[in-house]
């Protein structure tokens, strides 16, 4: 699905607030209670947001948010950050991607590249480089996930740990503010310590939302990455942890806004 520029507003005042109130989003955008109910029924339905009486909720940091709306949202954020990303990998170079929209924006911008091995986990990522006959893709075996095609599983980590590779490009669900790296499916997680471990450069993409939201299975730390690539950073202390690790923090668009 793709959100119309309302719906994409509505999302994002649900981020930052919590919740959105249907007839205080009609008084808004100057629209009928009935529109805005169709918009936050289409947002429900793709799981973007959860229905409450009389408005919508955003998802809590238990749940993740439905693959096709995490594609919506922070869309030209991720392309920025894949276009940053894609630059500092070479032409001639081995790398893993794994399972996210953010990686798969990555994907996107390698396209040009030559003479690459990527291996993934990701049915998306291998599908769209697989039709470049600069690129060879290898794809790992094990347990494809329906919701967004990733693989997952103990076979997949085992096929990850026979490689070697240049670089890792890796997202993430969530970052705490001690630098805890966070995601949602514990499969998904011991694949991706797998990638982190069998990489010479490890490269976490994620927009500046991850630091908005938790999620419950600990991946690892932002100091076990060589280089961070966001739209934004707004935490001190991940700043902090950057410095302090020799982390390369890149920002596609920096903000002065910061968390305490």
């Amino acid at each position: 699905m793709i959100f119309s520029a309302r719906q994409a507003e509505i999302m994002a005042i649900a981020k930052e607030q919590g919740r959105v109130l249907v007839d205080e989003l009609a008084g808004r955008f100057a629209v009928t209670p009935q529109t805005i109910r169709k918009d936050l029924n289409d947002l429900c339905d793709a799981k973007a947001l959860n229905r409450i009486h009389g408005g919508a909720v955003f998802p809590n940091g238990n749940e993740n948010v439905k693959y096709e709306a995490r594609r919506s949202m922070a869309a030209i954020e991720k392309q920025a950050i894949g276009r940053a990303a894609a630059a500092l990998i070479p032409d001639n170079s081995s790398l893993f991607i794994n399972i996210g929209t953010t990686t798969e924006a990555v994907g996107e911008a390698l396209v040009d590249h030559k003479e690459l091995m990527v291996i993934t986990n990701n049915i998306n990522v291998a599908n769209r480089l697989r039709v470049y006959p600069s690129i060879e893709v290898v794809i790992a075996g094990g347990v494809v996930r329906g919701a967004d095609g990733g693989i997952v599983g103990e076979a997949a980590v085992d096929f990850i740990r026979q490689f070697k590779v240049d670089f890792a490009v890796i997202g993430v669900s969530a970052i705490d503010e001690d630098g805890a790296l966070l995601d949602f499916d514990f499969r998904e997680v011991k694949v991706a310590q797998a990638i982190i471990a069998n990489a010479r450069h490890v490269v976490l993409v994620s927009d500046a939302s991850k630091f908005e939201r938790t999620a419950p299975v600990r991946i690892g730390h932002i100091s076990q990455v060589h280089t961070f690539i966001t739209d934004h950073c707004p935490s001190t202390n991940v700043r902090a942890i950057c410095l302090d690790k020799e982390v390369q923090l890149i920002e596609t668009t920096p903000s002065n806004t910061v968390l305490d």
